[in-house]
Formats: structure tokens, C-alpha cells, sequence
């Protein structure tokens, strides 16, 4: 039996296009760190090793697509430098970066466990990424989620 998946185009696919932008190695840590308040070039090359290039790259990428935008500041006596902050389009991928986070602190962490935790600041428990749909129901297995075609989907012939 044909996975129904089969009758729609993947052309259009925004998965696809998102990962064009954030699929690259290094785009998650540099987001990684501006989520930590590392917003400054040569903090975040000291704290990730990034090669200058790379990360020179990266950063582009990001206030290009609009991620990021860049605020200029200038330390006495130095030359105008920027910083890196989020935009509304960056804050919007941190559920993104904490469920990947909980992945690899699930299947990758040394046996200590993970070298950083996420709390909420209010009550101070550790945050995770879950899934719910647009009526609010808590989804707890991916098997209870199917793929339909959306507004965009372009019918196969």
C-alpha cells in the first residue's frame, strides 16, 4: 500500500526550505549562543571555536533571512563593532533549539548527564519541548499524528 503522502507534491515543501537556511552544522550553536546572551563575534568564537569564516558566514545568513539583526556598539577608545540579537523570527525557533536540546540530552549526553540545563524563571523546573494541537490536546506518542495536505499542497497527478 502507497503512503497517502505519495498524492502531494514535496516542491513547495517548507521543511525543506527551512533547512536550507538552518541546516548547516553551525547555525543551531550560533543560535545556541545568542539564546545564552552570547551576542559579540569573538564571544562566541572563543566559547565554539567556530572558525572565524564559518561563522562570519552564518551570522549573514541569519540577519539576511532576518533571524537576526545586527546593533552596533562601540567600545571606548575601539571601532564600531555589532552585536547579534534575535528578532521575532529568531525567538520563534527556540522551541526548535530546546527540542533538540532535549534530544541530544536524551540520546547524546555524556554519562554525568547535560553540561546545561534549561529552567523556567519562574518556578525553576526544567523546560522540554511537547507537542499539542491548535485545540490545545497534549499529543503524547508521534503516532498519533497524521500528515494531511495543508493550504499550499499541490496535488499530484
Amino acid at each position: 500500500m502507497r503512503p497517502p503522502a505519495l498524492q502531494w507534491s514535496a516542491e513547495n515543501c517548507t521543511v525543506g526550505r527551512a533547512m536550507a537556511i538552518l541546516g548547516e552544522r553551525w547555525t543551531f550553536v550560533v543560535l545556541r549562543e545568542v539564546f545564552n546572551g552570547v551576542r559579540r563575534f569573538d564571544d562566541m568564537r572563543e566559547r565554539t571555536d567556530i572558525p572565524r569564516q564559518v561563522l562570519t558566514n552564518r551570522l549573514a545568513v541569519l540577519v539576511e533571512q532576518g533571524i537576526l539583526h545586527r546593533v552596533p556598539y562601540r567600545p571606548p577608545g575601539e571601532r564600531t563593532r555589532h552585536e547579534y540579537r534575535l528578532t521575532e523570527k529568531g525567538f520563534d525557533l527556540y522551541p526548535v533549539l530546546v527540542a533538540v536540546w532535549q534530544w541530544g540530552d536524551r540520546y547524546l549526553a555524556d554519562p554525568a548527564g547535560s553540561p546545561v540545563e534549561m529552567a523556567h524563571k519562574d518556578c525553576g523546573a526544567v523546560v522540554g519541548a511537547q507537542l499539542s494541537c491548535a485545540d490545545g490536546h497534549s499529543i503524547g506518542s508521534p503516532r498519533d499524528i497524521v500528515s494531511r495536505p495543508g493550504p499550499g499542497a499541490i496535488r499530484r497527478k
